[in-house]
């Protein structure tokens, strides 16, 4: 954890979607130099390959959820749905997949009850962050594979006094 201005400061790293075979070998530089010095990272599903957790690992600690592309060893290590508490924050985690609405409302809705401060979410591989009904929605993107969007991305969650949030984007995954 970092301190400022007398303000103890977690910085998170977040992403989602990685979508890696067991044969890649590493992550993109770009995603690895913006991870350096967090505290903690968020990965909200679809891994795919066991080993990319290892890969995740070797950066910061990770809590996470299963995708709907991850094998069952990963739902067993993972689940699919929880609350991450830092301090006095509340974070959702969940992958975001299903039918009917939107990612993001699915997403929304699944933490009903809870009313966490932030919710992470992934599976459409958009970038997205607003605060609705009081909860920060984020989706990190696809660090891996950004389909239809120009750059690669990840997010940065900083928690302090306040929720500060921002993606960074990328346009190699090398």
């Amino acid at each position: 954890m970092m301190k400022q201005k007398g303000v103890i400061l977690m910085r998170i790293g977040v992403i989602s979607d990685t979508h890696l075979s067991a044969s890649v070998q590493k992550l993109p530089d770009a995603l690895v130099a913006g991870l350096q010095g967090v505290d903690l990272i968020l990965h909200a599903g679809d891994w795919v390959s066991e080993h990319v957790v290892e890969l995740v690992e070797q950066i910061a600690p990770c809590e996470a959820v299963a995708g709907n592309n991850d094998g069952h060893a990963i739902i067993e290590r993972f689940g699919l749905k929880k609350i991450v508490n830092v301090g006095k924050f509340r974070i959702g985690l969940i992958h975001g997949d299903g039918f009917r609405k939107t990612t993001e409302e699915r997403a929304r809705e699944a933490f009903r009850d809870e009313q966490p401060d932030i919710v992470i979410f992934g599976h459409s591989h958009i970038p997205f962050k607003q605060t609705i009904q009081g909860m920060l929605m984020f989706n990190p993107g696809s660090p891996t594979d950004k389909r239809r969007q120009p750059q690669y991305s990840y997010g940065i969650i900083e928690l302090g006094d306040s929720i500060q949030s921002e993606h960074y984007y990328y346009d190699s995954k090398i």
